[in-house]
């Protein structure tokens, strides 16, 4: 099977070729970039609670938000790579497919 490259799997209208595993490093890209965004709005929240409202509730924010993103962080790696070698297994599925017609 050829690779028909990103936009041409994007648009391969019979599905014989996978777009997923060619997208899954920009959409860690992206879901990196907004936990980041999520824990940058809590360590500010965290802070404002600090002054405005109650110290001991924006220092438990400060505390939380670097636990959050770790563990938002770790769980998206788990997901997208579970979601590659669900890919990648029918990729190979369908290369062993065609390698048993050819024989």
């Amino acid at each position: 099977m050829e690779d028909k490259g990103f936009f041409g799997a994007l648009f391969d209208l019979s599905f014989s070729e996978f777009v997923t595993i060619k997208f899954i490093r920009f959409l860690y890209i992206i879901f990196l970039l907004l936990i980041a965004i999520g824990f940058v709005i809590g360590l500010i929240d965290g802070f404002v609670s600090m002054f405005t409202d109650s110290f001991w509730s924006g220092l438990w924010k400060i505390i939380v938000a670097p636990i959050g993103a770790i563990i938002s962080v770790v769980l998206t790696r788990i997901w997208l790579e579970v979601l590659a070698v669900v890919f990648r297994i029918a990729e190979n599925t369908t290369d062993l497919v065609e390698l048993k017609k050819q024989q």
